[in-house]
């Protein structure tokens, strides 16, 4: 294994050379990606009627091109999910992803090409894996198995030719034979619908074997976990698997679960890679460690542009390309793909924290964030927050949501949030004036918003019993790693409902 482990590794890091290219010209690889996808899609549906034939400028494109998001998509797919091609996209579109990124109940249907399967889902996977090999040249990951939390495995067909399922449903259905002896469990346990049965038989199914590192959100890793120290009756999982050295992690914040992360793995070495992928597209990579950036990926098939997020709420937003962004401000995400997503709005916010090269931190998505009173708390603030107070109390986050509460009579409004613990915080109230004061700090609106409590009073925080937000997920048919709590919103729909749920229980 050893061999095959250095054979791995050299292949890895083969590709380093080209991310190195894109990083040192980031303009020319994007313009040359631009012209390949409005070539590409000149014949097709959409590529007729936008005449894509006469775009010659990324320029002419933004001006005869609207944003789209995926309700203005939404007819174009719905025709492709009924057999039809040629619409978005030129090639035969046989699978989508079915996204679920939140609680909503409505369901969005990504085509996903096999351009887009393959240079950008699977080459961002590859490249995850060079990126590590590279910073890590001893490591020694291909000596044993990949422990991959995925999705469910509901598999539907549409018709003759047509499939759909969660993105991990897609990608395992297409990946090559070699890559399934690399990972543990089976798939039939991997991708298992029901997660209560599901982390039961992963457990059960992983504790014998030599797994190296795990992919999966953290907060059902930290399940998982858990589970298998139920089992063995180990204290840590170094002890169930010695040779663990590699945690690959994305879709939430990972600095409020870091804490519980060194105790599960007590181990200095352990190496952490943040990836930034959806059903859309791989879009970062963490490539350096110890960071809390990631490298945008500029060579998947992805014309990339970014609306300020002062200016989202204007009917026909000016998008800036990558050469007119600024650091440390705020933008929404705009696409265009080889899976014929074009101009299409994610819903992801960023922030660049650097220019050169491209590195991004999320920051939180367009619908989520409290701007109930012009206070604008945006997912990254709330998540400095949480993770200052967690250090200055002791406490360990499991979940957490919060919502406006609006003004009534003569009294301020404020916020509302519900906080699940995994460990409960030494001084509770100390927990919410730390969390409310580096909000403050972090958000100079929030700050205005709540001097002398004239617009927003102090939080109002609710201590949630265990497992609040895993039975009302549970409730919702919701439970699995493709479906996330909404940490922020604008209005009061989830604050309410768990709350009600909670006072029932």
């Amino acid at each position: 294994m050893a061999f095959v482990n250095s054979i791995f590794t050299w292949l890895m890091k083969k590709r380093i050379h080209q991310i190195e290219l894109f990083m040192k010209y980031p303009y020319d690889v994007q313009e040359e990606w631009f012209h390949n996808l409005i070539d590409s899609a000149e014949n097709t549906e959409w590529g007729k009627l936008y005449d894509y034939k006469s775009i010659l400028t990324p320029q002419q494109y933004q001006e005869r091109v609207p944003i789209q998001n995926y309700d203005t998509l939404k007819p174009y797919i719905e025709r492709m999910l009924n057999g039809e091609q040629n619409i978005l996209w030129p090639s035969d579109i046989k699978w989508f992803a079915k996204s679920s990124g939140t609680t909503s109940d409505r369901s969005k249907f990504i085509p996903v090409s096999p351009e887009s399967l393959e240079e950008c889902h699977f080459k961002g996977g590859k490249d995850m894996l060079s990126i590590y090999c590279n910073n890590r040249p001893d490591n020694q990951m291909f000596t044993g198995k990949g422990l991959v939390l995925g999705g469910s495995h509901q598999v539907n067909q549409l018709n003759e030719d047509c499939f759909y399922g969660d993105l991990s449903a897609v990608l395992i259905k297409n990946l090559p034979i070699w890559a399934e002896y690399y990972r543990t469990p089976d798939m039939s346990i991997a991708l298992m619908d029901n997660y209560e049965i599901k982390m039961d038989r992963m457990a059960e199914a992983t504790i014998n074997e030599n797994v190296t590192s795990i992919s999966g959100v953290p907060t059902w890793t930290i399940v998982l976990a858990k589970k298998v120290l139920e089992l063995t009756g180990k204290q840590n999982l170094l002890e169930v698997w010695p040779n663990l050295e590699l945690y690959i992690h994305g879709a939430v914040n990972f600095a409020p679960y870091r804490e519980q992360f060194k105790q599960l793995i007590p181990s200095a070495d352990m190496y952490y890679l943040e990836t930034y992928n959806a059903s859309e597209g791989f879009f970062g990579i963490q490539d350096q460690d110890n960071s809390e950036e990631m490298l945008l990926m500029l060579d998947y098939g992805i014309f990339y542009e970014f609306v300020p997020m002062e200016n989202i709420c204007e009917e026909n937003p000016k998008a800036l390309m990558l050469g007119e962004v600024e650091l440390h401000k705020n933008y929404a995400i705009v696409i265009s793909t080889n899976g014929g997503l074009w101009r299409y709005m994610i819903g992801d916010t960023i922030q660049f924290t650097s220019l050169s090269p491209y590195r991004i931190k999320i920051t939180g998505r367009t619908k989520h964030f409290i701007n109930a009173f012009g206070e604008e708390v945006i997912i990254d603030n709330a998540e400095q927050a949480l993770t200052k107070a967690c250090q200055e109390t002791g406490a360990e986050i499991k979940d957490y949501t919060a919502g406006p509460i609006y003004f009534k009579d003569e009294k301020a409004g404020g916020h509302e949030w519900i906080i699940e613990f995994d460990k409960q915080p030494n001084d509770f109230e100390k927990f919410v004036d730390i969390m409310d004061q580096t909000l403050r700090e972090v958000n100079s609106d929030y700050d205005a918003k709540r001097f002398k409590d004239m617009a927003l009073a102090r939080p109002k925080v609710h201590n949630a019993p265990a497992n609040t937000f895993y039975n009302w997920l549970k409730a919702k048919d919701k439970l699995g790693g493709q479906h996330k709590v909404p940490r922020l919103a604008n209005e009061r729909k989830y604050v309410d409902d768990i709350l009600e749920m909670m006072k029932s229980s």
